[in-house]
């Protein structure tokens, strides 16, 4: 039964984790946005087509941004997966030499 389930996990699990990626893309936004209010006493980051800004505070928004999204993901992800292997006992990217 158990080889059953571990085929159809994964596949159930993909819309739920990109469900669960788009909502971490969204914490990352609200996130990015505080820590650059924290950082830089702004309201608006900077975006790379910015006029007004220098390639300093740009890559500097660009590595801020792009270090929550890192961190955001892995969280989300992990967690998701951690949540199916409770529910299912199978690990959901359906790796056959998994831990269990």
């Amino acid at each position: 039964m158990k080889l059953k389930r571990q085929g159809k996990v994964p596949l159930v699990y993909k819309p739920v984790g990109f469900a669960l990626s788009w909502g971490g893309g969204a914490l990352v936004g609200i996130a990015f946005q505080k820590a650059w209010k924290v950082l830089r006493h702004e309201d608006n980051a900077p975006d790379a087509l910015d006029r007004d800004r220098g390639w300093t505070e740009i890559l500097l928004a660009a590595a801020v941004q792009g270090a929550l999204f890192a961190v955001v993901r892995s969280v989300v992800d992990r967690s998701g997966a951690e949540v199916v292997h409770r529910a299912t006992g199978v690990w959901p990217s359906g790796d056959r030499t998994g831990r269990d």
